[in-house]
């Protein structure tokens, strides 16, 4: 069974950074698309960002500029550095892994998930 560890969240101060990063040692993350997903309190799940090739990304429009996606082949490692954090950032973030290597924002894509990282933004 695909298991995806996200590590990496805590509280910061707004305008702050931290770096999420999503581990499986049964997913190789080169094979497919992987993504970021959050979910605030009393909130729908959203896409944040999403990335096939090393160079192929997406993101949403609240996250673009502050938010970069990435992986490490070597490492097999996803990442989300994410700067200047707004207090409306704060969520529970998730990493999700598909089956294609299309790129897509869209939640059906995706049928692996981790249990999620808190990110807690203060003002």
């Amino acid at each position: 069974q695909v298991q995806l560890v996200e590590s990496g969240g805590g509280s910061v101060q707004a305008g702050g950074s931290l770096t999420l990063s999503c581990k499986s040692s049964e997913y190789q993350i080169n094979c497919s698309a992987m993504a970021w997903f959050r979910q605030a309190p009393g909130q729908e799940r959203e896409a944040v960002a999403a990335i096939a090739m090393i160079r192929d990304t997406a993101y949403e429009d609240f996250v673009k500029d502050r938010f970069t996606i990435s992986k490490d082949r070597a490492k097999n490692t996803l990442y989300l550095q994410m700067s200047s954090l707004q207090v409306e950032d704060t969520a529970m973030y998730y990493c999700a892994a598909g089956l294609e290597y299309g790129l897509s924002l869209r939640e059906f894509k995706y049928v692996y998930w981790g249990q999620g990282t808190q990110v807690t933004v203060s003002s």
